[in-house]
Parts: C-alpha cells; structure tokens; sequence
C-alpha cells in the first residue's frame, strides 16, 4: 500500500507522442507487459543510465543506439529484466529492435528497448515479438494510464507526473511516467521513467536537462540500497507545439523548461519511494551544515540505508541512537559530534551531540508515529545542504522479496 498522495494525475497529451501496449505474457497472463513509445520526426531523445557494472542487454543497446541517432520509438517489456544473459541476452535486445524496425519501416538503431523485473533468464522472444503488432496496432496520444501499468513490476500503483506550462505565449505540455518499487538507491534505481515535453529543445539541451535534473530527483532516492541492473530514464522533446528552438541555457525560457522538468522528475522519484516494497512511511532526510554536498548526502544516505533506523521507524520507535550510530560511521572525516544537532520534524532529539534537555520519548514517538516525517540533521561545519527520499523497512518488504520468482 503506497504512502501518501499517489494519485495519477490528468495526463496531458504531449504533441508528438503516440503509446500502445498489448498482453505479451511476457511472464504473467491478464496483464499489459508490453509498451511502445513513438516519437514524432525530428524529436530529440537523451538518457541516463544505471551505474551498476552488470548492467542488462537492453542497457547497452540503448547507449549504442543513442550514441548513433535520435531515437523514433522505445519497446518496454516488463516481468523479465534481460539482465544476467549474456550474449544470447544482447542478440535478444538486438532482435527486439530489428523486428520492431521492420514493423515500422525506420533503422534498428532508431530504437531504445528496455527491460524490468527477474534478473538472469532469457527473454520468451516468441511471446515478446508476437506481442509487437498488437501494441502498435493501439498507439494512441492519450495512453499515458496504460502505459504506467504497462511498465509496472511489483509496483502497487502506477506512477505519472503532468504539467502545462507557457513560453512566449504557446502553450506546452510535459507529461512522464516511472516505475520502481524495490532494488532502489541512487545512480539510478531499478526503475524506468519515461518523460517527454512538446517543446522545442535541442539535442544538447536535451541531455543537459537530463543529466541535472536526474541529480535532484532519482538520484536522491532509496528504498533498499540496491542499485538495479536495468534503471534507466528517458527525456524526449518533440517541439511539435510549435515555437523556435531552445539552443542555449541562457535563453530566458530554459529556466522555465528546467524548473518544470524538475517539477516532474521530483513528483516521479518520490512516487517510487513513496510505493517502496512494503512501505507504510515516506522519510525525508535533510542534512545541512555540511563542508560541502558530498557530505551531506554521505550522512543522509548512511541514515536512510541503516536498517536499524528503517526498522525503528517502521515500528514507531524513537530510538533516536540509531540514527547518531549513522551519522558516525558515514564516513565524513574530522567530524566534530559536538556540534551536530538533530531533529525528528519539529522535535529537538540531539543538541551538540547530545541528548536535548527537553526531548521527551513521548514527543518522539509522536512524530514516529507519523506516515510521514522529516529527520533533519545540522552538522554545524559550512553551508551546503542536500536532501534525500527513503522509507522504512517493514515485514512485507522480506514477503515480498522472498517471494518474487515465484
């Protein structure tokens, strides 16, 4: 049960922009498992990638392919993730492209194909490829619903994010859609998010958009500290709203894009942590006061990857000695504990390194008892400040995973 606002949102329809889905049975029957995106001539595509060493098949094909030419159409399958498989897994992706290029008369490298779910066995490519015709034969401009279930694993709820905004007096459109719930943690996540706007924005700016809006929003979430195999997350301008291209960061109208496309990234990450695998609380964690942003988010995320906090919170219990134990061990060099001060929202938990004179453990509870809440940390050494998105650790979380191939 996701924690929160998650309600999908009235999904504009992005000019230029075309989804179909169809039954593949890819792994499980009476479900859309498949997801076409066609993207109008002339639209400009950029992605980012997952970290992860052993990343999957469909992971290097999509960076090959960008790196040849704009992209005209992304194939998503769901319920296995093409990762793990070797060559066979690799011809497999290239297949993917090469029947689907056939379909649809363009070149195999004008295709991203993604993939999400079981880690180490090969794609049913008959099921897959058959399901190919069927999913184009309903591309359509306002199947955004259906292709956020489309691309859901063990997902409880379909993730999208929409938004209108206007440059020089036309009015444009920025709609997207994610998938995650588990195998979470930043540079990338085992997630796809699929975002594209009707505005006119080069190629370039395109991947600048990207790359820094990425930064702020998938990768300052964690669910589990797992980072996947598969993540992967796509910006596509169609500029079929009309309108001059945006070419330089300094045009007046950049800002605009940028603050909207953070908008939208942000809504969508947190919509992942928000539906963590057996989540019952969404966790803000903020730490200020740093030497600089590394660490900060070094602190952060020791707090949000510690399963004795996760655990606690989970429980409502305020046992605020857990989180001090995570901020020591993070890490950060000449850390001076004296000067750290901690709250739990509004609730003084630490001052200078100690327990505050007037915590009280009922206070404490009081906020742990939260579905949402805010763990606030000032290590009292400089300016710099980062956030970052977590939830706790509950039962179902080992249900879930203990239970997922089967």
């Amino acid at each position: 049960m996701a924690v929160g606002d998650v309600t999908m949102p009235h999904m504009h329809v992005v000019h230029g922009v075309k989804i179909g889905s169809a039954e593949a049975y890819v792994r499980y029957p009476n479900r859309r498992d498949l997801v076409i995106f066609e993207f109008a001539e002339g639209t400009n595509v950029a992605g980012v990638f997952t970290q992860n060493a052993f990343c999957a098949a469909p992971v290097h094909v999509c960076k090959a392919h960008l790196a040849q030419t704009n992209s005209r159409y992304l194939v998503i399958n769901t319920g296995n993730a093409n990762a793990g498989t070797g060559k066979t897994g690799m011809a497999n992706a290239q297949k993917t492209c090469e029947k689907l290029a056939e379909l649809v008369g363009v070149s195999p490298a004008e295709i991203l194909p993604f993939s999400t779910g079981v880690i180490g066995e090969q794609l049913p490519m008959e099921r897959l490829l058959s399901g190919l015709q069927p999913a184009l034969n309903t591309l359509n401009a306002e199947a955004w619903v259906d292709a956020a279930t489309g691309i859901m694993t063990t997902d409880t709820t379909p993730k999208g994010a929409s938004e209108q905004f206007e440059l020089d007096g036309i009015t444009y459109t920025m709609t997207g859609i994610s998938k995650g719930a588990g195998m979470i943690r930043p540079n990338m996540a085992t997630m796809l998010s699929f975002v594209a706007t009707d505005a006119p924005i080069s190629r370039a700016l395109v991947q600048q958009l990207l790359s820094t809006t990425v930064e702020q929003s998938f990768n300052r979430i964690t669910v589990d500290g797992d980072t996947s195999t598969n993540d992967s997350c796509i910006f596509a301008a169609t500029g079929q709203a009309g309108g001059t291209e945006i070419t330089s960061a300094d045009d007046t109208r950049y800002a605009v894009v940028l603050d909207v496309l953070t908008q939208i990234m942000k809504r969508l990450a947190q919509l992942i942590v928000r539906d963590g695998e057996g989540a019952t609380k969404f966790i803000t964690i903020t730490v200020e006061g740093g030497a600089d942003t590394q660490e900060c988010c070094d602190i952060a995320y020791s707090i949000a990857h510690s399963p004795l906090v996760k655990t606690a919170i989970f429980a409502s219990d305020p046992n605020w000695g857990r989180i001090l134990a995570a901020i020591g061990y993070a890490g950060v060099k000449n850390l001076d504990v004296e000067k750290i001060q901690v709250w739990l929202d509004d609730v003084q938990i630490c001052k200078d390194g100690g327990a505050a004179e007037d915590y009280t453990e009922e206070a404490g509870a009081r906020v742990m008892a939260q579905t949402e809440l805010t763990i606030r940390v000032d290590l009292g050494r400089g300016q710099a400040k980062d956030t970052v998105y977590t939830c706790d650790l509950s039962y179902d979380y080992v249900k879930i995973n203990a239970d997922y191939r089967s």
